[in-house]
């Protein structure tokens, strides 16, 4: 499967066709393209769709399912690889497989042994077995991970850049030298609950509600005397726009704040990303 050049097909009758499904979809957003075809299609045109560079994967619990047996030879012919997954190592199905997985349970859990429950599951977790070694072969990565699933919460916060979500307008933007009493008006009208403090156009520090609080308890009377260039921190983190968001979270998580700031090349402000732009 790993050195497969084309696509690979899984395919099977009834459950295991359910089965097979999930399998499939499982390979296909885990980097392994592949998709589910019914064997009784293949008669009707679908066979179309195979090539000499694919790899079928065939699922039958008993391994003598009648209308996957018939697609066998088809497969034969065109010298595609057969992955054979059965509960039964000695079936026509694990004799003309090139490689053959055996999946077979003592028991179904079904009280009358008939329906598939057991022998469904230990497949299931055979197919997720195969992604996953798949997975760890192509150092597959979160990241790939969300360009198969960009509608999902994990695909937006690993596609999704700082320019995407930053706060642009209206920043709070102090010179180092204005008093706190006016940097506090500032920092609460731009309700990100900090102040970035520039000189020249660069930025040289940054203040924080939780800075402005420590420096009124600490100086209390004197605290108007105070400057921006008094509390500021002097190396903000900041981060190119670009970055993805689940980046920016882990700077947040790492280094215990709730904004970073968003620099061009030149390290001149661009725009804000708070946590709460994070929560996309």
């Amino acid at each position: 499967m790993f050195d497969c050049k084309g696509k690979v097909i899984v395919t099977g009758v009834g459950k295991s066709g359910h089965i097979g499904a999930k399998i499939a979809a499982t390979l296909a957003s885990t980097g392994t393209p592949s998709f589910f075809i019914n064997p009784l299609d293949v008669y009707h045109g679908d066979l179309g769709v195979m090539t000499h560079d694919d790899v079928v994967i065939a699922i039958s619990n008993s391994g003598t399912t009648d209308e996957l047996l018939r697609f066998i030879p088809i497969l034969l012919h065109m010298h595609i690889p057969i992955i054979g997954i059965t509960g039964n190592p000695k079936s026509l199905l694990a004799k003309y497989s090139t490689t053959h997985l055996n999946v077979s349970v003592s028991h179904e859990a079904c009280p009358l042994n008939l329906a598939p429950t057991c022998s469904t599951t230990a497949t299931l977790a055979m197919g997720d077995a195969l992604a996953v070694a798949l997975m760890e072969k192509r150092h597959f990565r979160p990241q790939d991970f969300a360009h198969s699933h960009p509608g999902g919460e994990l695909g937006k916060r690993l596609l999704t850049t700082a320019q995407d979500v930053m706060r642009q307008d209206n920043l709070p933007i102090l010179p180092p030298d204005m008093h706190l009493g006016e940097a506090i008006i500032l920092v609460s009208k731009g309700k990100l609950g900090l102040g970035v403090a520039e000189k020249d156009g660069k930025i040289v520090g940054i203040i924080t509600d939780g800075d402005i609080r420590r420096a009124m308890e600490k100086w209390q009377a004197q605290f108007f005397d105070r400057t921006v260039s008094d509390i500021m921190t002097q190396q903000p983190k900041t981060v190119g726009p670009e970055i993805k968001i689940s980046e920016i979270q882990n700077i947040m998580h790492t280094y215990k704040i709730h904004s970073v700031l968003v620099v061009d090349a030149d390290k001149r402000l661009l725009g804000v990303v708070d946590s709460y732009s994070c929560m996309i």
